[in-house]
C-alpha cells in the first residue's frame, strides 16, 4: 500500500556491491518523469554514473571544494580530513550508481523582471525535487537503497567542470543508489499538532488535533 511504502522508506547509506539492472533504473526514471512539475515543463535532467573514475573524479572534486568551507569555518585539518573523506569520498565512491540531479530553466517561462523570475527558478526547483521524492518511492519498491545529498548545491561550478556538463544543467543534488546492506531504523518524525494548523476565523490557526 502506498503509505506503507511512503512509511517504511529510508536513507541507506551502506550498499552491495553488486550493481543495479538497467530495466530498475528505467522504472526508477519512469517514475520522476510522471512527477507534477510547473507548466508541464518537466525541468528536470539525470546523469546515471556507473564507472568508478568518473565517481571518483566527482567525488574528488566535491571534497576538494567542501574541504576549502571547512577550513575556512576553522575546522582542525585532520578533522577536516575524517570528515571529507567518510562523507563524501567513500559515500560516492562505494555506491553502485551515482545519479546526479540537474535543473534546467531552458523550458521555464520568461519573464522581464527579477520577481517574477524568481518565483519561476523556485517552481523549476520544487519540480525537480517532486521528481526526486518519486524516484526515491519507486527505488524502494524495487529494492533499492538511495540517499538524496543535497551537496552539489555548495559547489555547482565544480560539479559542472567535473563532468563537463551542459551550461544549462544546473546540478541540485546528488543520489546515491544500490541495493541495501542491513536495517535503517526509521528516525523521529514530528506529530501533525506540531506541522499542521487549520485556520478558524475567530480563533485563527488552530492546532491539528487527531
Amino acid at each position: 500500500m502506498l503509505y506503507e511504502v511512503i512509511k517504511s522508506r529510508r536513507s541507506v547509506r551502506v550498499y552491495d556491491e553488486k550493481g543495479i539492472p538497467k530495466d530498475v533504473l528505467g522504472r526508477v526514471f519512469e517514475a520522476a518523469r510522471w512527477a507534477p512539475s510547473a507548466h508541464n515543463a518537466q525541468p528536470w535532467r539525470f546523469i546515471v554514473i556507473h564507472e568508478d573514475d568518473v565517481k571518483r573524479r566527482l567525488a574528488k572534486a566535491m571534497a576538494d571544494a567542501w574541504l576549502d568551507d571547512l577550513r575556512a569555518d576553522g575546522v582542525p585539518e585532520q578533522e577536516a580530513l575524517k570528515i571529507v573523506e567518510e562523507e563524501s569520498m567513500r559515500r560516492f565512491t562505494e555506491s553502485p550508481v551515482l545519479i546526479v540531479v540537474c535543473l534546467t530553466m531552458r523550458d521555464m517561462d520568461k519573464y522581464p523582471d527579477e520577481r517574477r523570475m524568481k518565483a519561476e527558478y523556485i517552481m523549476a526547483v520544487q519540480s525537480v525535487a517532486a521528481a526526486v521524492q518519486n524516484m526515491l518511492l519507486a527505488a524502494h519498491v524495487e529494492g533499492l537503497g538511495a540517499c538524496w545529498v543535497c551537496a552539489p548545491l555548495f559547489c555547482q561550478g565544480v560539479v559542472k567542470e567535473a563532468l563537463k556538463l551542459p551550461e544549462d544543467f544546473e546540478p541540485q543534488a546528488v543520489l546515491t543508489l544500490g541495493y541495501p546492506v542491513g536495517e535503517c531504523k526509521p528516525s523521529a518524525r514530528k506529530p501533525l499538532s506540531e506541522i499542521v494548523w487549520v485556520l478558524k476565523s475567530k480563533e485563527g490557526m488552530v492546532p491539528w488535533k487527531t
